[in-house]
């Protein structure tokens, strides 16, 4: 059967391609034992420390049900820790473990060469446009959602 990706919305071709880069990452990180939204909200914490839950699921574009499923894992296999705020005695910080932080230098060189199979002979030109582009789509959405 053959695919014709042309003759298909843009909402069903982002949506099928978003699973297909989704499953090629997940084989990339698989011998880490990540998923790749695990991996998200581990690559993020490494970029910024000692925040609390519900930034980071602004960061990662989770909702608080599934940040705090994937905090569960994350915590469960050692990866991350949580510290009580010193601001907030209700609220927690969130740091990775040495283990974490060590686990995540090389499960990023993992997942920066599945994304560099998946964009492989796409110019930086066209790049720049698609990420614009998605960009203002995402824009026009939350533009016209109620939430």
């Amino acid at each position: 059967m053959t695919e014709h990706w042309q003759d298909e919305s843009i909402g069903f071709l982002i949506g099928k391609t978003y699973r297909k880069i989704v499953m090629h990452v997940t084989t990339h990180l698989r011998e880490f034992d990540l998923t790749p939204e695990q991996f998200s909200v581990l690559f993020s914490l490494s970029k910024q420390e000692g925040i609390n839950q519900k930034e980071l699921a602004v960061r990662t574009a989770k909702d608080q049900p599934t940040i705090t499923r994937l905090l569960d894992a994350l915590s469960k296999k050692g990866l991350i820790e949580k510290r009580a705020s010193e601001t907030d005695r209700r609220a927690f910080l969130l740091m990775l473990s040495p283990k974490g932080r060590e686990l995540i230098g090389i499960a990023s060189v993992a997942e920066a060469k599945a994304m560099g199979e998946v964009l492989e002979g796409i110019a930086p030109d066209r790049l720049d446009l698609l990420r614009q582009t998605l960009l203002d789509i995402a824009a026009n959405v939350n533009r016209h959602t109620k939430e």
